[in-house]
């Protein structure tokens, strides 16, 4: 909002009534009255309430409901903008919001409202169910989107008052996510505000210099594009075409980007500008691409016809680029109204107010791709599933042809896999080779624009398990995925077992612990599964990372640790004899998770105490480790725990050394041959000259305990030169 305006009530009246003159535009038959009812609720809901700028909070949903208005979209879509954070941050909910407006509007607001109130294991998880929220309510009606990306465009807006740490991170999701699904919902206007304003946040350096340097040849850019555009404006005239055209210079980010992908400086970059030929018809696009080739000479390579091969987001347009008579090159770019429309605002300009758009055929079947990406992304884990919204959603594209000339679209570096399973599963799990424009190719083999393929099926026993690796559609990875699972039950369970045990093995936690009622039936709802045996396919399948799983029996053993310290049970019942965990008895707890602190590496034998962590069970410090005395001073008393080591240790435990020596010849070969005459496993050894002629050797070495590590320090002091042995 302008620095000048203090009265807020009057400066809301104002954008209000800019609100109300947008929609009137679209929607004539406008219930104002209610239009007023949600505003006036607006503020009553938000009372009280400000953003970091010292605004009223309610300025937020009303600029939000401009930005929508200025869409094209519906009045519920407006009053749901307006009231589109009052579930999640008034005391208002969801039958509010429907006894007063509708159901309508009250399921967009709560498609729009994150999942706040949840808890979740990792930021990750978080922001996966969020999206899966986010895109499940987008399924069901589009306009939650829009009025979502409505949402983030105001924010990144006013984003100059958020601490530097939240600018970042809110522009990297900006650019990593928003900005692509805008371009992917074909609202090219809105993507290039997104990219401009999150750029200027990720990279203000080199935005004030682009923008600084197009303000200064402003003149000059001006000169340049109306002299092109009255060039063409007078050859359509003379060809009785009725045509409207504009110029201007590309949008900062696409100027950045291609000085970055093409390592050159701004005073490089001479493909600064865009012509826009607007006309009545098709006939007349193609006959506007003749005269323009006709005034201007062609780059070769560099014409594309979105209009016979629409983009997957609706886009239709001829793009060309030619070299003016200056000898500078810019793109035109040719197109009907009604394509233009579908340019600006994209799935908004297909709203169809009276009969509603939610039953339009077409709009659904352009929206088939989020029911897809929702229906093979349903057991995924978070990262895998954010991976794949930015590989099947926002990836550059190539334009592919079956045999029979159908168009398919894939991401770039897409391969042969990728197209069968595009065709169908069945097309895919039969697939024996491929032919691309009549010759065999190799199946890992990138598929380029034009390019004609040809499946060779057969009765193949199904993929292999290397394809999951070298896929690039998550489509196909799922389809692989669900044939193994289906086919391969039996081999999967196997499998998973084995991958599970072996990593189960390296974090140190026992097979014995997992297996504790109290541990295996949560840990197996968490990750809807009913048995073990379920887990181990789903594993082996890949449905089911095996870090993802361990990290839900970590999650329980963390929970019961904790429930034990707040909850302790008195029991007259004799104490049974503790069990070890990886070598240790903890005084009071059972099932804990264990960890060995790196910066002691205690082995049995030291004197050992016990820190209880947030989120990692207890770390094993030796009682006069540095770390560990500085903590006790720290006044986290509750959190020290006694422990001590088991009778009966069969296990080793890493510790590190560090020997300082004389540097001299051959030194490295007599500790190397010190440590093989201790017969000890060496996990990492790295030496290095330091100042005044001495060396610095550092080993990690598994020991069985205390003892064995005293023979390993003798046998390393006696070698000739190596003045000291110490432990970490």
């Amino acid at each position: 909002m302008p620095e000048e305006v203090y009265d807020y009530d009057e400066y809301l009246e104002r954008r209000y009534v800019a609100v109300m003159e947008r929609l009137l535009q679209s929607d004539p038959l406008l219930d104002s009255q209610r239009l007023r009812a949600a505003f006036d609720f607006a503020r009553l809901a938000h009372s009280g309430q400000v953003r970091k700028s010292g605004e009223p909070y309610v300025i937020h949903p009303v600029e939000v409901a401009l930005i929508v208005a200025e869409m094209n979209l519906d009045s519920d879509s407006v009053v749901a903008a307006l009231l589109h954070d009052t579930i999640e941050d008034t005391g208002y909910n969801y039958q509010n919001i429907k006894s007063r407006f509708g159901a309508a509007v009250a399921d967009l607001v709560e498609g729009v409202t994150k999942l706040t109130r949840t808890e979740f294991s990792t930021k990750e998880e978080q922001q996966m169910e969020n999206l899966r929220k986010m895109f499940l309510a987008m399924a069901r009606d589009i306009r939650v989107i829009l009025i979502k990306i409505a949402d983030r465009l105001h924010n990144m807006r006013t984003s100059e008052y958020w601490s530097e740490q939240k600018r970042r991170e809110k522009s990297l999701e900006t650019m990593e996510l928003y900005a692509p699904l805008a371009h992917r919902l074909g609202i090219q206007k809105i993507k290039w505000d997104l990219e401009d304003l999150a750029l200027k946040n990720l990279d203000p350096i080199a935005y004030k210099e682009i923008t600084q340097d197009l303000s200064e040849k402003e003149g000059q850019h001006t000169d340049f594009l109306s002299q092109v555009k009255g060039v063409i404006a007078s050859r359509l005239e003379d060809a009785g075409i009725d045509a409207s055209i504009e110029g201007r210079v590309k949008h900062i980010y696409s100027i950045y980007r291609k000085m970055y992908t093409q390592h050159k400086a701004l005073f490089e970059i001479y493909d600064l500008y865009a012509v826009r030929v607007i006309v009545l018809t098709v006939a007349d696009c193609y006959n506007v691409l003749g005269f323009i080739h006709d005034i201007f000479k062609p780059i070769p390579g560099r014409f594309k016809d979105y209009i016979s091969t629409p983009k997957p987001n609706m886009y239709q347009s001829l793009h060309t680029t030619v070299i003016g008579r200056e000898g500078m090159p810019f793109e035109v770019q040719i197109r009907t109204w009604d394509m233009h429309r579908t340019a600006e605002y994209g799935i908004a300009a297909h709203w169809e107010y009276k009969e509603g758009a939610l039953g339009d055929k077409d709009l659904n079947r352009r929206l088939e791709w989020v029911r897809r990406l929702l229906e093979t992304q349903q057991d995924t884990d978070a990262e895998e599933f954010i991976k794949a919204i930015k590989v099947d959603m926002f990836a550059d594209e190539v334009f592919v042809f079956t045999p029979k000339g159908d168009v398919i679209n894939l991401p770039v570096g897409a391969n042969a896999i990728d197209f069968a399973y595009a065709i169908h599963s069945a097309v895919g799990n039969r697939m024996m080779g491929a032919k691309i424009n009549g010759k065999m190719v190799n199946l890992e083999y990138h598929l380029q624009n034009g390019d004609i393929i040809e499946i060779i099926t057969g009765n193949s026993h199904g993929p292999g398990r290397d394809w999951l690796k070298m896929v690039k559609t998550s489509e196909a990875r799922n389809k692989i995925k669900q044939w193994f699972k289906k086919e391969r039950y039996e081999e999967n369970v196997a499998q998973g077992k084995s991958d599970f045990e072996r990593e189960l093995k390296r974090t140190g936690i026992s097979m014995q612990t997992i297996l504790q009622d109290d541990v295996l039936p949560p840990a197996l709802k968490r990750m809807s599964l009913i048995t073990i045996e379920d887990m181990y396919a789903a594993i082996g399948y890949g449905g089911l990372t095996v870090t993802r799983a361990i990290n839900r029996f970590r999650d329980e053993l963390v929970r019961l640790n904790k429930q034990a310290r707040e909850n302790p049970v008195i029991s007259e019942k004799p104490k049974k004899q503790k069990k070890a965990i990886s070598g240790v008895i903890v005084e009071g707890l059972d099932n804990c998770l264990i960890k060995f602190s790196r910066c002691c590496t205690p082995v049995p034998g030291d004197d050992i105490v016990g820190f209880i962590t947030r989120g990692f069970g207890v770390s094993i410090h030796r009682s006069d480790c540095t770390n560990a005395l500085q903590m006790q001073q720290t006044g986290e008393d509750g959190r020290w725990v006694e422990v001590q080591w088991a009778e009966d240790i069969k296990d080793t435990y890493m510790t590190d050394l560090t020997v300082t020596a004389q540097d001299r010849q051959a030194l490295l070969i007599d500790i190397m041959a010190a440590l093989s005459g201790a017969r000890l496993p060496i996990r990492s050894l790295a030496a290095k000259s330091v100042e005044n002629g001495v060396a610095v050797i550092k080993l990690t070495a598994e020991v069985t305990g205390r003892e064995q590590l005293i023979h390993l320090r003798n046998d390393l002091s006696r070698v000739s030169g190596v003045m000291t042995v110490k432990r970490e």
